[in-house]
């Protein structure tokens, strides 16, 4: 298995230079309407009602790049160090845009998701290039010191690197959301649910795309990365799930914490992988590019699949709290 995997890191998926920039506004498309569903109150329910916020934060944040570290370790004399760099950085990104929408699926606590997305949204402009410079380092490291350190890119993590991408990708368009939103409520209200089923279409059939663009190599290596990606999928539910049971939470909060910690933004994680910038393009990150790219897909169905037996197969959402919260600020 780790030869073939050595094979991966080396595979140059074709994706366009046209298609990298798309990309990159497409997340930014994303994160504009994420910024457009913020509001003040997110924030405050957070201090207001502090334990399951901080629980979901910790199992977001330091549980999840923990347990991604612990996992890629355990598997390094079957794994190249890109492929668990890719899990890492996968880990080290905020939530993804879907999580609302599947936790209202699942029947799970709507406003504590909400909350979740958007303290992960704006914290993930410094916490994703501190976990990913941090736990990456370390991996390479330790592997390093494994039996396999001829396998070790030649590759300092530079978290300022990082952290300029993200702030022109998500940080930008979080602020310009954000004044947007303030400055034309009622325009906002018309079209926010539009922006966000239209962001998600768009990246997901950038997703698609990419992977019949490099069909061949998806056949040849799915098998692999699939196992991987599942696992890893896994622990990050169960991680989320569990740690609300452990600090006595209820149900609904359990769940919910489960699927933000879950639900992953793989978009950033590609925008970041494709930036020559941070990873040039004499580097083999082959591995890396597809641990993010199927995450992409794979958190969705996983998603989805959890969603519906929580909620005993109900694709419905429970309630659609953006439309409800508008409305009443409109009636005002």
């Amino acid at each position: 298995m780790l030869e073939l995997l050595q094979e991966i890191d080396h595979v140059r998926l074709n994706f366009s230079e046209e298609g990298r920039h798309l990309l990159n506004i497409t997340i930014a498309f994303i994160m504009f309407g994420v910024a457009l569903e913020l509001s003040l109150d997110d924030f405050k329910r957070l201090i207001k009602s502090p334990k399951p916020a901080l629980v979901g934060i910790f199992s977001q944040f330091i549980a999840l790049p923990l347990l991604t570290f612990l996992l890629a370790i355990s598997l390094k004399d079957y794994i190249t160090p890109t492929v668990g760099l890719g899990m890492i950085l996968v880990a080290s990104c905020p939530g993804g845009n879907v999580s609302n929408f599947i936790s209202s699926l699942a029947r799970g606590n709507i406003a504590l998701s909400v909350s979740l997305t958007a303290f992960s949204s704006v914290s993930g402009l410094i916490m994703t290039p501190l976990n990913f410079a941090f736990w990456g380092n370390l991996f390479m490291k330790v592997y390093s010191s494994s039996s396999n350190p001829d396998l070790v890119p030649n590759l300092e993590i530079n978290p300022l690197s990082v952290l300029e991408t993200i702030v022109i990708i998500l940080g930008i368009p979080l602020v310009l959301g954000i004044f947007f939103k303030n400055k034309f409520p009622k325009t906002t209200s018309k079209i926010v649910v539009t922006i966000k089923r239209l962001s998600i279409g768009i990246f997901i059939t950038l997703l698609f795309v990419l992977f019949f663009k490099n069909y061949d190599y998806f056949v040849q290596y799915i098998k692999y990365i699939f196992l991987i990606v599942l696992v890893h999928n896994l622990i990050a539910l169960s991680s989320g799930f569990y740690l609300g049971k452990l600090f006595k939470l209820a149900k609904r909060e359990c769940k919910t914490i489960s699927i933000e910690t879950g639900i992953q933004n793989s978009g950033l994680a590609l925008a970041l992988l494709f930036n020559p910038r941070i990873f040039p393009e004499d580097l083999a990150v082959g591995g890396m590019a597809f641990i993010a790219g199927w995450w992409g897909l794979w958190h969705i169905l996983s998603g989805l699949t959890i969603a519906g037996i929580w909620s005993g197969f109900s694709l419905k959402p429970k309630e659609d709290r953006l439309q409800t919260e508008y409305a009443s600020s409109d009636n005002h």
